[in-house]
């Protein structure tokens, strides 16, 4: 029930990315964020040094450090490491343990990768279930703030950062999945991740994409 050994495969470029059904473009005014579970447990399935290990991590960094300098808030999720019986619940039977597993080997493997860790001014939600809305105060947290858009980078695609892109469309938080900014089990997955998001819930774009975005001119008021 652990996580597999996960084989390098190459992330998508921008000439891969799926159709999608909506033009929707990232505004600094209105983004927030998300670096999804990008823990150490999480990270340690991959090859170190290769595909799509290093371009994930390198284009988060970029966006981390993107937002910080435009004052766009940054969210981080985290499981923690030992979890009762009752909170990991349904979990349990499909990942078994999961960090509680290998705390005592590795006492670090809740923590966020250093190259991509916090700082006092981001936010920082307790992971519990697939999606990052799920007994926290994401929701709240955005609406706060006055975000209404959300970039989606980390780990899995398919799992947790599709079902919080999901989440975030069900309460009209327009979501965008960073298609070399996430990684999955294999590149099937992530592609048929891609191709959820981009035909259900949101927008499909890359690193490159977004910095664009934030770096245009604010389209001017109606008069």
């Amino acid at each position: 029930m652990s996580i597999p050994r996960i084989q390098p495969y190459p992330l998508p470029g921008a000439d891969e990315l799926p159709n999608g059904r909506v033009d929707w473009r990232p505004d600094p005014g209105r983004a927030a964020l998300l670096v999804h579970d990008m823990q150490r447990y999480f990270l340690a399935p991959y090859t170190p040094g290769a595909e799509p290990l290093s371009g994930l991590i390198s284009n988060v960094a970029t966006l981390i450090e993107a937002c910080r300098a435009r004052d766009i808030p940054i969210f981080y999720t985290a499981q923690p490491g030992r979890q009762s019986v009752r909170d990991r619940g349904l979990l349990t039977e499909f990942w078994g343990e999961g960090i509680g597993a290998v705390i005592e080997s590795d006492p670090r493997a809740e923590e966020i990768v250093d190259e991509l860790a916090p700082l006092p001014t981001d936010v920082r939600l307790t992971k519990w279930r697939y999606s990052a809305f799920q007994r926290s105060t994401f929701a709240e947290d955005l609406g706060r703030r006055g975000r209404d858009q959300l970039l989606i980078t980390g780990i899995y695609a398919h799992i947790g950062c599709q079902a919080t892109a999901v989440e975030a469309f069900m309460r009209d938080v327009r979501p965008f999945l960073v298609a070399d900014g996430v990684a999955d089990f294999s590149r099937q997955h992530h592609e048929r991740a891609l191709e959820y998001v981009a035909q259900r819930c949101g927008v499909t774009i890359t690193t490159a994409d977004v910095l664009a975005a934030l770096d245009a001119p604010a389209a001017a008021a109606p008069a």
